[in-house]
């Protein structure tokens, strides 16, 4: 900055070093304030000393010369128009005074409202709270009537109910003592009752019970025996059917060579070889009515409390159907063999 300052200043007074930076100076001021409104010059002086001190700063440090402060004192026109914004301004200031006065006023009647309003509310609140702490007073001293009577009833109750408890066990205890006695009698009773039943046992039991077996073991012995009776007559009866049947077999190769000459006798006697016939094949007849008996391997007869009983009562069933063989042999031949008894033979 020196050297700047040398080279710019050397050899003028300092009189035309304060013209050099006073034209400086305004030389900025007019630039920025050719930006600038009227009326922004006038209303903001702080922004446009900055602008102007802060362009002319720079400028004015390459001539060698430093601004510590830049300063408006007053800003004005030769047509009053500057001043006539100062009354405008002055009016709205005015203006401004009147209406915040005003509202000054009209806040101040509000909150004096507003704190009436909260008074009278705060009245009414406290009246509010006196009204519920009465309220509860009154419930919790009849909650608390309530409890003392209920505590006074329910004293009154466990008293009667301890009574009536005493009066139970009191009653519990007659009624176990009265058990027990009956206890004792039931015993004395069923001691008694086994005593007789021992006597009974020893003096009726078990004689009956001995005689019983004795029987039982009498009517199986008996049973055994005529199962065994009946068993042996059956053998007896399957052994002679296979006598017979070996009997009959000869009987029928025999009969076989035989057949011719009967065929000539029937040429001969007509009646007495029908009979003939029919004689000779009785046997066979009676054997087949009695051949289930040869294929039974075991008899087992239950008499029923009369009549014969054993071997005996198979051979009595037996003849009892062959007696009744020449009326079936008549209704299924028409030969009566009684009537062929008295007739005389007929010959050819």
């Amino acid at each position: 900055m020196l050297a700047a300052a040398c080279q710019m200043f050397l050899g003028k007074t300092e009189a035309e070093i304060a013209h050099i930076a006073l034209e400086t100076l305004e030389g900025h001021q007019r630039a920025i304030m050719a930006h600038m409104t009227v009326e922004e010059i006038y209303k903001d002086r702080q922004k446009f000393s900055e602008q102007v001190f802060k362009v002319a700063s720079s400028d004015l440090v390459n001539m060698g010369i430093s601004v510590v402060s830049y300063t408006l004192k007053d800003i004005h026109d030769d047509q009053d128009y500057l001043h006539s914004l100062g009354k405008a301004r002055t009016a709205q200031v005015q203006k401004d005074a009147r209406i915040g006065e005003a509202e000054a006023k009209r806040d101040a009647g509000i909150r004096e409202a507003k704190a009436k309003q909260e008074k009278v509310s705060a009245q009414y609140l406290s009246e509010i709270e006196m009204a519920k702490a009465q309220r509860d007073y009154e419930l919790k001293k009849a909650a608390y009537d309530i409890e003392v009577n209920t505590r006074r009833a329910q004293a009154d109750l466990a008293y009667q109910l301890q009574v009536a408890k005493t009066k139970q066990q009191i009653e519990e205890q007659r009624v176990q003592v009265q058990v027990v006695e009956r206890a004792q009698q039931v015993a004395v009773q069923e001691q008694e009752i086994a005593r007789r039943e021992k006597e009974l046992e020893a003096r009726v039991r078990k004689p009956a019970e001995a005689e019983r077996y004795k029987l039982e073991r009498l009517a199986e012995a008996e049973k055994s025996q005529l199962i065994m009776q009946a068993e042996a007559e059956a053998e007896s009866v399957r052994m002679r059917g296979e006598a017979e049947a070996f009997a009959i077999g000869a009987r029928a190769r025999a009969e076989a060579e035989q057949m011719a000459k009967k065929a000539e006798a029937f040429q001969l006697y007509q009646e007495a070889a029908q009979l003939d016939m029919l004689l000779e094949k009785l046997p066979q007849v009676a054997e087949e009515i009695s051949g289930p008996l040869t294929s039974a391997n075991k008899i087992t007869l239950v008499s029923s409390g009369g009549g014969t009983v054993g071997a005996a009562k198979v051979t009595g069933e037996v003849l009892d159907i062959l007696s009744r063989l020449p009326e079936s042999v008549e209704r299924l031949t028409g030969v009566s063999i009684s009537q062929v008894n008295h007739k005389p033979l007929r010959t050819a």
